[in-house]
């Protein structure tokens, strides 16, 4: 008998744990998250899995085919500053690049007032002193030749140094080592023999790429991280083994699978960004059983709001990423996030007394001011409770109760200030949110050259439900889905339980057209080689590997890269030319018609491949559809709801989501209530239920359309 696929995903709030069952079943549940001790955290949230389905806690375990695992203790270290103590050994002459830096800084056009202000920006403070950093003597060239032999003498007083200085991890980059990595992997396997417990990260494992300062800082992060995780991790997996758990433990990663808790272990830069990430895994699989390839994926939860794009099934991929002002090479599906969220924190600016939600957030403690544990700065959430789209008596299905008067003496002092009435504070708070969250999302697929009308919406995060049919008519989608009802809340922990293996390996080779389609296939098949070797070590059987090849392109003289498919998986002479219109029509859908060069030579720069193992897929029954008509018993009554579309309160209907069945059509106004969410149907808009039991919100034709 088949047993369970478990997702499990971490936020800033809740853990959230969803188990399919082979019979199609999806039991989701949520734990508060433990900061101080995440790994409780999820113990928890699989505890109420197991008593929702009646079994004890071991024997539960036990039934596990796989456990995929989304953490955010990467990405909480890095934000929280609290890594590792870390050294670096790098070319001599070259100790500074990581300070240094682009001359940006990293600070990114989400930032628009340090963009515009750039004097108010400042660097971030070093993840490695310079009294940390040793150079040694050693240097190869651009084209992969040894100069400068590697002086070992100098690595072991390194080596010693370092660890004299009490260091916990050792990052090693030298000067175009992605192109022959014989020294740092010798450097890697001297700090070995003389410091075993050391954490060692080389930028030739962790991103083999040009690019001097983004690969020192992909390399110093990944050390950064490297003890924390591998603590968190260990200790993890020995606690689930002993609980019953006896198959190797999945991690989700950024690049949209998962990977085995040892190579997370050694390469935790991959698990940053993973959580969001999950959410579009499972927007992937739902969408192609939708029909809809085109899929913009949201996630609202309490801190923040994450944005992807899935376009003709798959997802928009990045390959510079940045993190506390740090920019580093990585490939990863892109998702762009705002600080956005539920515990987005709303004031008003002294000064231009104009009214300001987030970046900053209550996050899970104290919380917004409605939860009763000593916060009193209005939020989304107070706000929500404040118009009436949230119950206070019935969140989270009542497991919950949230204090309506601290919400309204929260967004009170809000309003006076302003000279606004509560209700239309109230509204002005969510609006705020809401509008900040069209405008990511224009940016996200309108740069990449999407037109967000020709795209589906789904909406999911414990406060996306509430506000997407406001962002999503602004952005002027097709549609809003909320994904499987009840566990829209718990989508990324599903998008985990649904994630197949995987493993992204590069190389960068810069090459000049006409290209030597020997050279390539070389290059290829070292990746294939690498790619073969891992499947082997996940022990999965070869009958289910799946490669995928891409090369990066540019015209020659620029920067700017395309990624260009390979389905032919090597290149040939004959290939050569429908390789360059794949080029071309990339560019130009990104940089608009006619912006291609024909004339130009290309170049290709880097060569990629992704290696996956599908994992069974969940089984998600198709329902017939019934009467449009709601039954009686899906109505809990109704309730005033302020509607900032129609200026006033109106009475609004409720209904209990899990009583809604597919071929069901509201008319909003009407407030949707899940055990885990709140669906807002705004004015003159439309909610059905479809036969996969999602929540489906329409919008009005415009005149003329």
């Amino acid at each position: 008998m088949a047993g369970f696929l478990v997702g499990v995903d971490i936020g800033g709030t809740f853990t959230d744990c969803v188990v399919l069952g082979a019979d199609g079943c999806i039991t989701a549940t949520k734990a508060p998250s433990t900061p101080g001790n995440f790994s409780a955290g999820m113990l928890a949230s699989l505890r109420v899995a197991a008593e929702r389905l009646g079994l004890p806690f071991g024997r539960f375990c036990r039934r596990i085919d796989v456990l995929t695992h989304g953490t955010t203790v990467g990405t909480n270290t890095l934000i929280q500053r609290k890594g590792a103590r870390v050294g670096l050994i790098t070319t001599r002459g070259h100790e500074d690049a990581i300070h240094i830096m682009r001359g940006s800084r990293g600070v990114t056009s989400r930032e628009i007032r340090k963009v515009v202000h750039f004097p108010e920006s400042a660097k971030p403070l070093p993840i490695v002193p310079k009294r940390l950093i040793e150079g040694v003597a050693e240097r190869v060239d651009c084209f992969g030749e040894v100069v400068v032999p590697l002086n070992e003498a100098q690595v072991e007083s390194a080596i010693r140094r370092l660890v004299a200085a009490g260091v916990e991890a050792i990052g090693v980059c030298f000067l175009w080592s992605f192109k022959r990595p014989e020294h740092e992997l010798r450097v890697k396997r001297m700090i070995r023999d003389l410091a075993p417990s050391l954490f060692v990260s080389c930028s030739v494992e962790i991103a083999p790429k040009w690019g001097e300062y983004e690969r020192v800082t992909a390399t110093a992060l990944n050390a950064y991280i490297g003890p924390v995780m591998a603590r968190y991790l260990g200790d993890l997996d020995r606690e689930l083994k002993a609980a019953g758990y006896a198959r190797p433990l999945q991690i989700t990663q950024c690049g949209g699978g998962s990977i085995s808790v040892d190579e997370a272990i050694g390469s935790p830069l991959l698990t940053l960004d993973s959580g969001p990430v999950s959410g579009v895994t499972g927007s992937v699989y739902l969408g192609a059983l939708m029909g809809c390839p085109n899929v913009i994926t949201t996630d609202m939860g309490g801190t923040s709001f994450d944005v992807g794009i899935v376009a003709d099934g798959k997802p928009a991929w990045s390959f510079l990423s940045n993190v506390a002002q740090y920019e580093y090479f990585l490939p990863k599906v892109d998702i762009q996030a705002i600080g956005s969220g539920g515990g987005s924190l709303a004031r008003v600016d002294p000064v231009s007394r104009t009214l300001q939600v987030g970046p900053d957030s209550a996050g899970a403690d104290p919380g917004p001011a409605c939860y009763g544990r000593g916060g009193s700065q209005a939020t989304v959430t107070d706000a929500d409770v404040v118009t009436g789209i949230v119950n206070p008596d019935n969140f989270l299905g009542g497991r919950m109760k949230l204090d309506r008067d601290k919400a309204v003496a929260a967004v009170r002092r809000i309003a006076e200030p302003l000279g606004l009435g509560l209700m239309e504070a109230a509204a002005g708070i969510a609006r705020i949110a809401e509008f900040r969250m069209a405008d990511i999302i224009r940016k996200m697929t309108v740069e990449k050259g999407f037109d967000p009308r020709d795209f589906v919406l789904f909406a999911f995060g414990g406060a996306g439900p509430a506000h997407a049919g406001v962002f999503a008519r602004e952005l002027g989608v097709r549609k809003v889905v909320i994904p499987q009802k009840a566990i829209a809340s718990t989508w990324c922990a599903f998008g985990a339980a649904s994630a197949d293996i995987l493993h992204v390996y590069e190389q960068a080779d810069i090459q000049v057209s006409p290209f030597d389609p020997e050279r390539v296939n070389r290059a290829l098949a070292a990746l294939e080689r690498r790619a073969a070797a891992q499947l082997r070590r996940d022990r999965v059987a070869q009958s289910r590997w799946r490669f995928a090849f891409a090369l990066d392109m540019r015209h020659k003289g620029q920067i700017n890269e395309v990624e260009v498919a390979l389905p032919e998986r090597r290149l040939r002479a004959s290939l050569t030319e429908a390789l360059r219109r794949r080029f071309y029509a990339l560019y130009e859908r990104l940089y608009g018609r006619g912006s291609s060069y024909r004339d130009a030579r290309l170049e290709i720069v880097t060569l990629r491949l992704r290696a996956s193992a599908p994992t069974r897929r969940p089984s998600l029954p198709v329902v017939k559809a019934r009467a449009r008509a709601p039954g009686a018993a899906s109505r809990n009554g109704s309730r005033s709801v302020y509607w900032a579309e129609l200026k006033k309160a109106a009475p609004t209907p409720v209904y209990d989501g899990a009583r809604l069945a597919p071929g069901n059509v509201l008319r909003g106004p009407a407030v949707v209530e899940t055990t885990d969410t709140t669906v807002a149907v705004p004015p003159r808009c439309a909610l059905k239920v479809d036969t996969f039991g999602n929540f489906e919100i329409g919008f009005p034709r415009k005149e003329g359309s």
